[in-house]
């Protein structure tokens, strides 16, 4: 459950409060980062949608700020065109090429950066989905006692999904 060495995040891990990582193969068509994200997101399983939407409830008394949902992507939009600073779904894009998107969310308790890792081998890849998350006061700290065990559960079955859905294509 490393960080992958070669990516991005890895310096990021510097310090963290919190990160892992998990891993699956996919078939690999020269696909980039963020196509494989795209998919991802598009195979998320209903059971963490509600549980975003049950998340965004709660925090909105903490006054903390309502995410939406994974799938809030213009589907129109080509990967090619975006860049840093734009939104795709909960997160912001950190950081973009071919092989790694780095994706962020920042708010007053504590800031989230995902890393989708593509490592080709041939005709498969390795995707590397990271998380990096730096706490900036006790709130962060609460929130993440609650988040954490549920992130180690919803980031494998994402995976799971999104091998499904890769050998499917």
């Amino acid at each position: 459950m490393t960080l992958p060495s070669q990516s991005g995040i890895h310096s990021l891990s510097k310090d963290a409060y919190f990160f892992d990582s998990y891993s699956t193969t996919i078939p690999y068509r020269n696909q980039s980062a963020l196509d494989v994200y795209f998919v991802l997101v598009k195979e998320t399983p209903s059971w963490v949608n509600r549980l975003m939407a049950l998340r965004n409830q709660i925090v909105s008394y903490l006054g903390l700020k309502n995410l939406g949902h994974m799938a809030d992507i213009d589907v129109h939009k080509p990967s090619t065109a975006y860049q840093v600073g734009d939104k795709v779904g909960i997160f912001s894009i950190y950081a973009v090429s071919h092989q790694e998107i780095i994706l962020e969310d920042r708010d007053k308790h504590l800031d989230v950066r995902v890393s989708f890792f593509v490592e080709p081998d041939g005709e498969t890849a390795t995707v590397h989905a990271s998380t990096v998350v730096q706490v900036k006061n006790w709130l962060g700290k609460l929130y993440m006692f609650f988040v954490a065990p549920v992130h180690k559960v919803i980031v494998p079955t994402s995976l799971k999904k999104l091998q499904y859905a890769e050998n499917q294509r």
